[in-house]
């Protein structure tokens, strides 16, 4: 009888579920790994006279689907990715051979499980990267609007793969990526697929790339400077596409200077950044701020607002989802909690520099929804730079701080805001510093505790409004 050879075509070399779906059919018909030859758009056939058959045609000879652990389907789903033309077969020889040995994947000295394993883990790599350094150059569309295009050339096929990435950190901005296996474009509500694109289709550069690269060297730490590790995290061939890679040469070879330097400012390499010279520059700055996790999480950046000499300045904690979408500080319910309360008072907000410890929204997605989460003492820090420099421009003669976070990017170091806001005090520049809890934190009551906690809040305000009147500002 002569041998029967199945040839599977995979029409799209990322989809997983295609070729899961054939590969359940090949098991149940009984058909042998060395009897299929599986075949990718573009690929060269491994037998030329072999034509594709429909797997819905194959006989199944059995009536049990074939069974794998979750772990087999995780790491297929990875290793599918990978641009190695043998991996359909190395996936499917494993499935066969699971539905004898279900401990297979617990052998590690079985060539196929080891190969699984670095493929997969090559993928995992290769996402990650293009995560880290798609760099997107701002363009104007034809209605007047912005859009964000960026150039990327992924090793393997993980295009669609990380398109639900890029759409939650960056859903509140016009945006495309483009790359020489396809592309991705997303208006704010809709995301297409399209075409593949080459190197020139997207900008060169654009405004903002000074910023950054100045930014990007400012907070260059030379104390930390690992060659090796640094190469192998961000490999020569992503340079390309990555506006500060010009620097690196330059930055590597003065790292023992400033390191010096460093060490002189007190150990922090930003101490050393140049301070922005007005608001309007703190404002791009910290558009493009990368320092800490929440500067990465991909929400638009926060600045304050309010007149450049006012002589109060009140400092909330973060930006909550409609902030961070409006781009404003407390125009959400707590903003709304607040101007009733600054009015109640006597205060004028329009007279008040308005601004926030952290700049960035921290936040954990919930289905949908982005779910408020408290920043870091490590992250108030990192976000003081910004601050001070704010209050430095500013020049207020009494801060109202708002919640814990804001009391600790005046001060650095955390107080109790019961304390604090009892026991007013004078910075050492003669600034007036007043504390009280967050307005946000007033949403959060029902009932009596409520009606309680939104009258000291009220007291609070009072009580700063006589103190501006004392001091004339």
């Amino acid at each position: 009888m002569a041998k029967l050879c199945e040839a599977l075509l995979i029409e799209a070399p990322d989809d997983f579920d295609a070729w899961r779906e054939c590969a359940r059919r090949l098991v149940m018909a009984q058909i042998h790994p060395r009897d299929v030859i599986w075949q990718e758009p573009g690929g060269a056939s491994a037998d030329l006279l072999a034509r594709p058959t429909d797997p819905a045609l194959l006989v199944p000879t059995s009536s049990t689907p074939p069974r794998a652990p979750r772990q087999f389907v995780s790491l297929a789903r990875k290793a599918f990715l990978h641009t190695d033309p043998a991996r359909f077969a190395l996936l499917y020889r494993l499935l066969w051979t699971l539905q004898q040995r279900p401990a297979l994947l617990a052998d590690a000295a079985d060539p196929d499980v080891r190969k699984l394993e670095d493929l997969a883990r090559t993928v995992r790599r290769d996402i990650h990267k293009m995560r880290a350094f798609v760099r997107f150059r701002a363009v104007q569309e034809a209605d007047g609007g912005e859009r964000m295009i960026a150039w990327f050339e992924p090793q393997h096929h993980i295009l669609r793969a990380n398109a639900a990435f890029f759409v939650s950190r960056f859903a509140n901005m016009r945006w495309s990526i483009l790359t020489p296996q396809g592309s991705l474009d997303w208006d704010g509500a809709i995301l297409r697929e399209g075409p593949p694109a080459r190197r020139e289709d997207a900008p060169a550069g654009d405004a903002a790339e000074d910023l950054w690269r100045t930014y990007y060297a400012s907070t260059f730490n030379p104390a930390r400077l690992k060659i090796k590790a640094m190469l192998k995290e961000m490999p020569r061939r992503y340079w390309k596409n990555m506006p500060e890679a010009a620097l690196i040469g330059d930055l590597i070879a003065g790292a023992q200077a400033r390191e010096s330097a460093m060490v002189s400012a007190g150990g922090d390499a930003f101490a050393e950044a140049e301070r922005p010279a007005d608001l309007g520059a703190v404002a791009a700055g910290i558009g493009l701020c990368r320092r800490c996790p929440i500067g990465c999480n991909g929400s638009r950046a926060v600045p304050g607002e309010g007149p450049s000499r006012a002589r109060v300045m009140i400092v909330g904690e973060q930006p909550g989802d409609t902030e961070e979408d409006q781009g404003r500080p407390f125009v959400g319910p707590a903003g709304g909690l607040l101007d009733q309360a600054l009015a109640g008072a006597g205060i004028d907000r329009a007279a008040v520099y308005v601004t926030n410890a952290v700049k960035h929204f921290k936040f954990t997605l919930r289905g949908k929804h982005r779910l408020h989460q408290n920043p870091s003492a490590g992250e108030i820090d990192m976000c003081r730079w910004w601050l001070e420099r704010e209050r430095e421009l500013v020049q207020p003669r009494l801060i109202l701080t708002l919640g814990a976070s804001a009391l600790r990017g005046i001060t650095g170091r955390s107080q109790s805001i019961e304390q604090a806001r009892a026991a007013p005090h004078s910075l050492a520049d003669g600034t007036q510093l007043w504390s009280t809890v967050h307005p946000s934190y007033l949403l959060r009551l029902d009932g009596p505790g409520r009606v309680r906690e939104a009258q000291r809040f009220a007291a609070d305000l009072a009580r700063v409004a006589e103190q501006i009147a004392q001091i004339g500002v």
